[in-house]
């Protein structure tokens, strides 16, 4: 058994401690890319929540790995680089993965759970807009844009950037007082970096617009903190 990619946790668990660990299945397993992955919901020592990503066999393949490489190796990669230019994500505890002798793959990806968060479907879902308000609303979306436009500065693709995979923590909202509007993003498992800021951009860009349920105006809102950080027009992006 080889193991690749190992990062000790600051509980000091092996790859077979963690292995071992199960909880309930918040996300079942689903069966891609020649294996399964699923998340499962697990309890820090502390009592703090964690989320563990495990997967049997299921691997990306790229010209540096033609062989195949565990998914969740890049994600943590991606975790690491999105955190260095300040783009809020979750804090990886423990990544491993482990070439068994039989063949193929088992990796996890265990991080710490996002307090407070809740994704911007399940914002929307839960009357999110019409309590905060459209003054906080618009804060939000530009929020979102900039934290996007970070990303793509140091040339970072998302991948599969889709409303669920944004996650919002808005506190003080309807308290009569301050708002603070806080955004991270989640599932990294496809990102990658790219030869230039602006073809990552355009990626995600597209692929949120096909998806996103905002209006013309929300969509115009959300570009406005983009750019504002970006710096610059995005040819090509069509709005």
């Amino acid at each position: 058994m080889a193991v690749e990619g190992a990062c000790r946790s600051a509980e000091g668990r092996s790859f077979e401690q963690w292995w071992q660990r199960h909880g309930e299945w918040v996300e079942a397993p689903n069966h891609r890319r020649g294996g399964e992955s699923g998340v499962q919901r697990l309890l820090h020592a502390d009592g703090s929540l964690l989320y563990a990503k495990r997967q049997v066999g299921h691997i990306y393949r790229s010209l540096r790995h033609p062989w195949g490489r565990p998914t969740v190796l890049r994600e943590r990669d991606a975790l690491h680089g999105l955190s260095a230019l300040g783009v809020r994500v979750p804090r990886p505890v423990y990544c491993g993965s482990r070439r068994r002798a039989e063949g193929g793959w088992h990796a996890l990806l265990v991080s710490e759970a996002l307090e407070g968060f809740v994704d911007l479907p399940s914002w929307y879902a839960d009357g999110g807009r019409a309590r905060c308000g459209e003054a906080v609303h618009a804060e939000l979306l530009r929020l979102i844009g900039a934290t996007l436009a970070r990303m793509h500065n140091g040339r970072w693709q998302h991948g599969c950037l889709y409303e669920k995979h944004l996650f919002i923590k808005v506190i003080g909202a309807g308290e009569g007082g301050a708002t603070t509007v806080e955004v991270a993003l989640l599932d990294l498992e496809k990102s990658r970096r790219r030869l230039s800021r602006t073809r990552a951009a355009l990626h995600d860009l597209r692929q949120l617009r096909r998806h996103s349920s905002w209006n013309d105006t929300d969509w115009d809102t959300m570009i406005y903190g983009y750019q504002a950080v970006f710096g610059s027009t995005i040819k090509g992006l069509q709005t």
